[in-house]
């Protein structure tokens, strides 16, 4: 009795154990779908409020608004490209590390140009606004050049794919449609007996040797007579006379 006690408890303090990991999934899973929502949310306020400094604010401010704009732009989405290809495609993993590594700088990029957008020297601002335009220019060029390049990876792939499934179809069609192949030539038919007709190729059938009658061997009116035996019994001919 004891002993299914303890299995009962064991078995109950499982169930207890496996529905708290199963809580806090669902709990971490929930949490992590709230963080996302909440930060596409901020980042579609925070683009939409630079869009609206580009136009409403001109001069060094509205620049420093286009700048982090085009930044960010280019960064989100270099990194989705990247990150949607890496499953599909594992040599991208290196691409993304690359781009992991040029994140630093442009978090660093847009972090200093959020806080130059509260700089009131307008002077400052137009001195460093070269700078910060070209290495805008420099993070956002290579951001560009490793999305498009994954892209052209994807597209290359697909064109191959696309082209070994044409030729395969082509074959198949080929093979579906053997009926409408050129029949070979047809069979003739052997000329009747006694014709002059031609063979079937168009060269004349040589003509069988006849012995013509002139070539024959004539036969003797008289056949000349063999020579007879003679016996002993026989009387010799007597020879004739003259007289």
């Amino acid at each position: 009795m004891g002993t299914v006690i303890t299995v009962i408890a064991l078995l109950f303090l499982l169930f207890v154990v496996f529905g708290a990991y199963a809580t806090v999934k669902v709990i971490g899973a929930a949490k992590r779908g709230v963080d996302r929502t909440i930060s596409q949310a901020r980042r579609t306020v925070e683009d939409t409020t630079l869009r609206a400094k580009t136009y409403a604010q001109p001069g060094p401010q509205g620049e420093l608004a286009q700048l982090r704009l085009t930044l960010r732009t280019s960064m989100r989405a270099t990194q989705d490209a990247l990150q949607a290809g890496v499953m599909e495609d594992e040599s991208l993993k290196e691409s993304l590390g690359l781009f992991e590594r040029l994140s630093v700088h442009g978090h660093e990029l847009d972090a200093e140009l959020k806080r130059l957008e509260a700089e009131p020297d307008r002077d400052t601002l137009a001195t460093r606004l070269p700078g910060l335009r070209e290495r805008t220019q420099r993070i956002t060029k290579s951001a560009d050049s490793l999305r498009w390049a994954a892209r052209d990876r994807a597209h290359r792939f697909a064109g191959d794919d696309l082209d070994s499934l044409s030729a395969q179809i082509d074959v198949e069609a080929g093979a579906l449609r053997h009926w409408t192949k050129e029949p070979g030539p047809a069979a003739s038919w052997p000329d009747a007996p006694g014709t002059d007709a031609g063979t079937s190729d168009g060269r004349t059938r040589p003509e069988s040797r006849q012995p013509r009658a002139e070539d024959r061997p004539r036969p003797s009116a008289i056949t000349p007579p063999g020579q007879r035996p003679t016996y002993p019994w026989q009387k010799k001919p007597r020879p004739e006379s003259t007289t």
